[in-house]
């Protein structure tokens, strides 16, 4: 069931956000200074793309504070721009019965995209 949501959710929409996730830590990564942030921008994008059987979890071997500098530099950067695109694509989806379940994901990525520094995903 899983993965015939994860095709469902690629051809309706799934491919654009993690195209736009994509795009973000490409020209992050460009710059010396946004590595890091680039790299973990990559490691959300494969989570947008398929999105249904994995979960979000904390990070135990995260470095703290420096999560918190990261997650609050991230919030300022970029990540406040794509945590808007899922609200947005959340709401269209859940106009409908049959996509809520996307819709829910959307809104589960909110999260993820406004602090993903500190998380791991499973």
């Amino acid at each position: 069931m899983k993965t015939l949501g994860n095709i469902i959710w690629v051809i309706f929409g799934g491919f654009m956000i993690a195209l736009e996730y994509f795009i973000a830590g490409f020209l992050l990564i460009i710059t010396i200074i946004g590595i890091p942030f680039g790299l973990q921008v990559f490691k959300l994008g494969i989570l947008a793309l398929w999105p249904f059987g994995h979960k979000v979890v904390e990070d135990t071997s995260s470095s703290g504070c420096l999560s918190l500098v990261m997650n609050i530099i991230w919030i300022i950067i970029g990540g406040f721009w794509i945590a808007l695109t899922h609200l947005f694509w959340g709401i269209v989806f859940c106009l409908t019965i049959v996509g809520i379940p996307f819709g829910k994901q959307h809104f589960k990525l909110i999260h993820l995209a406004l602090v993903p520094f500190g998380k791991k995903i499973e």
